[in-house]
């Protein structure tokens, strides 16, 4: 079975194939450096992020682009607002958007930033103008006429026949549903960030940044632009109308786009209090595990509601996931094995491939992975999993992991990160005791760990039982949970 995914400029799920034989291009509009990033942004990443890893488990070789957004409106307004460059703004914001990203399993794509880019976007605005597709304003600014591109609309679904007005707009982000010339270069204002380049001083608008970053790394025509739903008007619809313009072709074969968030039920905001960061989250001492799995929990084009409740019943499926493979780890079975086991770990593989092949359906993923170990926990109880069923069952929690990257993962030093972050931001207040706990907990490493599992073993062999509940104890208020089962000890970070 091929991968079958939504494609939004035809508006139908399509079967995808690349344009050149397994290897996939794709493009994704990454963050705008002048804030925190929230987790409605974080869902349309871990989106991207989850349909990056299926295509490398489905044997693609691929290459992923992000842009990073270090200048717009916003970041020119907030550096002068605070007496600092561009470069110094942005750095500061870059480095958490990376390490929020890092902390929550997004894998790093290829990194591309527009305020190394300003010679090519400026060269990419004169070559339209000299199409007559760019003019020059007045004031040395550049905009791109929407009537020289009659299919301007068929990304959004939006019909603008007969109101091509020829009026500009000059904000980088606007809500109307109307066609206006939109700003591909802008003159700078006084005492605004500038660079001299080949059509005159100014910076470039948001809309050209992603054009020329992605054919620069792509090339002409690519295979899949992602980004939240957001971003199909105008900025997507903006990106095909100047760069089919530009080349005559078309800019991306396939439109991944994903759903916003709510907030217990709400549109998350500031003025309702329900406006969370992900530090905001890793703040109240939830893992940022926890985290990835609830965001991934729902498929990218359903609206997923985030709710507390749900984020601690994440938490709970995780943890499930990996006790479970503490429990296949920890040994003491039987000889010889099971044909229903072998089977059912194949099978659970074959329906996790279906489900995300099946226009990336993450709930039916994790629901063929939760029945398998619902079935093999009962077979451990009646110890009808033997030494050779492992492997194979193993092998099926290594291949949902490889695309939800929620069992390896440990927590702590993420969580230790954020605290020392919020030490440093004189943040102290905002730190829950569970997070507290965790930081506490880092300060024993794993080979500590299991240098006094192995003593509380030896204690337990030579019937002193008295030192291995002391052992157990310690390890306990350094966050460590310590299990006694009949197949072993074994341990986990709280």
């Amino acid at each position: 079975m091929a991968l079958r995914l939504y494609n939004t400029m035809s508006a139908r799920i399509e079967e995808f194939h690349p344009i050149r034989d397994h290897e996939v291009r794709m493009y994704a509009c990454g963050p705008t450096v002048y804030d925190y990033g929230h987790i409605g942004n974080f869902r349309t990443f871990i989106a991207v992020d989850l349909l990056r890893r299926f295509l490398r488990q489905s044997g693609y070789k691929v290459h992923h682009v992000m842009n990073i957004t270090d200048v717009d409106d916003r970041i020119i307004h907030n550096s002068a607002r605070d007496g600092l460059t561009v470069q110094q703004y942005t750095a500061k914001y870059e480095k958490v958007f990376l390490e929020d990203a890092a902390m929550i399993g997004i894998e790093e794509p290829i990194l591309v930033r527009a305020t190394e880019h300003i010679p090519e976007m400026a060269n990419f605005v004169a070559k339209l103008a000299e199409k007559d597709i760019a003019y020059r304003a007045d004031d040395g600014s550049y905009y791109f006429r929407i009537s020289k591109f009659p299919a301007y609309g068929r990304l959004s679904k939006k019909d603008f026949s007969g109101i091509l007005d020829g009026a500009r707009v000059d904000t980088d982000q606007y809500d109307k549903d109307s066609a206006r010339d939109f700003a591909l270069w802008k003159a700078p204002k006084p005492g605004e960030t500038s660079w001299q380049t080949q059509i005159g001083p100014g910076r470039p608008g948001w809309h050209l940044e992603c054009s020329v970053m992605s054919m620069e790394e792509l090339g002409e025509s690519f295979d899949l632009h992602a980004g939240g739903e957001d971003l199909i008007f105008p900025h997507h619809e903006n990106e095909i109308a100047q760069s089919e313009s530009y080349t005559g072709k078309t800019f991306a074969r396939f439109w991944f786009h994903a759903r916003f968030l709510l907030v217990e039920g709400e549109k998350m905001s500031k003025s309702l209090g329900n406006f969370f960061t992900l530090r905001d989250l890793v703040l109240k001492g939830y893992k940022p595990s926890s985290i990835r799995y609830l965001l991934a929990s729902v498929p990218y084009r359903n609206q997923l509601n985030f709710t507390f409740d749900g984020l601690q019943q994440a938490a709970v499926s995780v943890e499930r996931l990996r006790n479970f493979r503490l429990r296949l780890n920890a040994g003491g079975f039987a000889s010889g094995k099971n044909p229903a086991m072998q089977s059912l770990a194949t099978e659970t593989i074959e329906k996790m491939r279906a489900a995300l092949d099946d226009d990336l359906n993450t709930a039916q993923a994790q629901a063929a992975i939760f029945e398998m170990v619902r079935q093999a926990n009962t077979a451990f109880d009646t110890g009808d999993i033997k030494k050779d069923d492992v492997p194979p069952l193993l092998a099926a929690l290594e291949k949902f992991d490889e695309i939800f990257a929620v069992i390896h993962d440990n927590d702590t030093p993420k969580m230790k990160q954020v605290f020392d972050w919020a030490i440093a931001q004189g943040r102290e207040k905002d730190i829950s005791p569970e997070l507290r706990e965790a930081a506490q907990s880092e300060q024993i490493s794993d080979a500590e760990i299991e240098t006094k599992i192995a003593d509380m073993k030896a204690a337990r062999a030579a019937r002193d039982f008295k030192k291995s509940d002391a052992i157990r104890a310690e390890l306990a208020e350094a966050g460590v949970v310590v299990e006694i089962t009949k197949e072993g000890i074994r341990w986990r970070r709280k």
